[in-house]
């Protein structure tokens, strides 16, 4: 696994001088690109009293826009993320296929797998963080190194936007 102390010290040194949305999401962008990896990275807003996600980062613009709103489908994802607050993991671009309507684009991005890192604050789940690189990439090793690097970091980037 690579070694996360020089990337938590770029991330910290990053957000700590964020005075934007998009800086702080940069900055965790950039720690889950130097330790966990990722070839997509976005950012999920969830209003689940409107039933309503919305992106607020991306690193791929002209795939996956930050406008406008989607509605949050009740499925097996949901229950899993939204309900009791795991993340979700897959590995196959099939699996992916059967909770994301989006899975042909995320196969023509050369992405198979994805984990799906819900941010809980104040009890509620607000967002995900979501990682994906190509089929098979998120060994159990790499999810539960998502789970050690990224789990505060992602508190904190939110927390800094709100």
């Amino acid at each position: 696994m690579t070694d996360t102390n020089t990337a938590r010290q770029d991330f910290e040194k990053a957000l700590s001088e964020a005075t934007t949305e998009e800086q702080a999401y940069d900055a965790l962008c950039a720690l889950t690109k130097a330790t966990v990896g990722a070839k997509l990275f976005t950012v999920m807003t969830a209003d689940i009293d409107a039933m309503l996600a919305r992106r607020v980062y991306t690193d791929d613009a002209e795939n996956y826009p930050t406008t406008g709103t989607k509605e949050i489908e009740m499925n097996r994802w949901f229950e899993q993320v939204h309900g009791r607050h795991e993340t979700f993991v897959s590995n196959t671009l099939a699996d992916i296929d059967t909770v994301f309507p989006d899975a042909e684009l995320i196969g023509k991005l050369g992405c198979g797998s994805v984990i799906n890192l819900p941010v809980i604050l104040g009890g509620k789940m607000v967002a995900t963080v979501n990682f994906l690189h190509e089929e098979g990439y998120y060994t159990p090793e790499r999810v539960a190194q998502a789970h050690d690097v990224l789990t505060l970091p992602s508190m904190a980037a939110l927390s800094i936007t709100k």
